[in-house]
């Protein structure tokens, strides 16, 4: 049976084309784009002892992985981030037991050491921040006697969060995302990047690497359209979480 669109877990998109409040551009080759409605997921899954039942799995247009809906005891509907070989009339549970079944959401100190995990809170009961992507999760490390678990992140970044941090075991699905490529220019435009034009191919008003006669390199350090490195320069602004983080991410 094909289950319609919950028009109440849908809300309107505006378009923004890469522009801020105050129509600037931030973000360029941004565009165009089929019109599409915003799912509202729940993140929290914050109703414990009713196990939610699985009526069906849907694509979601505002983001990679797939999203489940779900109906709790009761008649209440609700969109949550699907795990990976989840079908439906399957139940899931938001327990503060030791449950080990796929797509239980629970916190970090009652989850075995070992285990895969996704939709993964910063902080507890502000929802779910981190491995939402198709196909991610992270792995649980170690628990420690200060109230901290080590969770390695798909990054490759081992980093400790406060126990009490809920996280949904398994892994995010569609997990074949990365094999889909855009057979076409059409498909790009469909989902709102527009054509990219190489820095070289350019006048020099236009962007850095401009200018010359003929094919040539960019004669400097690869640099964005105003100026800043775009090759290796650290971006990482957030000095208040550097405690956390207990391996850095390895880049090549």
């Amino acid at each position: 049976m094909r289950i319609k669109r919950v028009s109440k877990l849908l809300e309107k998109k505006e378009k923004t084309a890469g522009r801020n409040n105050s129509g600037n551009i931030t973000i360029r080759h941004r565009g165009g784009a089929h019109k599409r409605k915003w799912r509202k997921i729940d993140f929290k899954r914050n109703i414990l002892k009713s196990p939610a039942t699985v009526l069906q799995i849907q694509r979601d247009p505002n983001r990679t992985a797939n999203i489940a809906l779900v109906c709790y005891p009761g008649g209440i509907l609700s969109y949550v981030l699907a795990p990976e070989g989840v079908l439906p009339r399957t139940q899931l549970y938001t327990s503060n037991s030791n449950l080990t079944s796929i797509g239980t959401h629970a916190p970090l100190k009652n989850i075995l050491i070992g285990s895969f995990i996704f939709n993964l809170e910063m902080k507890p009961g502000n929802g779910g921040k981190l491995i939402r992507s198709a196909g991610t999760y992270g792995i649980l490390l170690s628990k420690d006697k200060l109230g901290y678990v080590q969770v390695k992140l798909p990054s490759g970044e081992t980093k400790k969060f406060q126990e009490n941090c809920h996280a949904t075991l398994g892994i995010t699905s569609n997990s074949k995302h990365h094999i889909h490529s855009l057979t076409k220019a059409g498909q790009s435009r469909h989902i709102g990047i527009r054509p990219h034009v190489r820095g070289v191919a350019m006048n020099p008003v236009d962007h850095p690497h401009g200018g010359g006669e003929g094919k040539h390199g960019t004669g400097r350090p690869s640099v964005s359209f105003s100026g800043k490195l775009t090759k290796g320069k650290k971006t990482r602004k957030n000095k208040k979480s550097n405690f956390s983080i207990l391996k850095k991410r390895y880049v090549p």
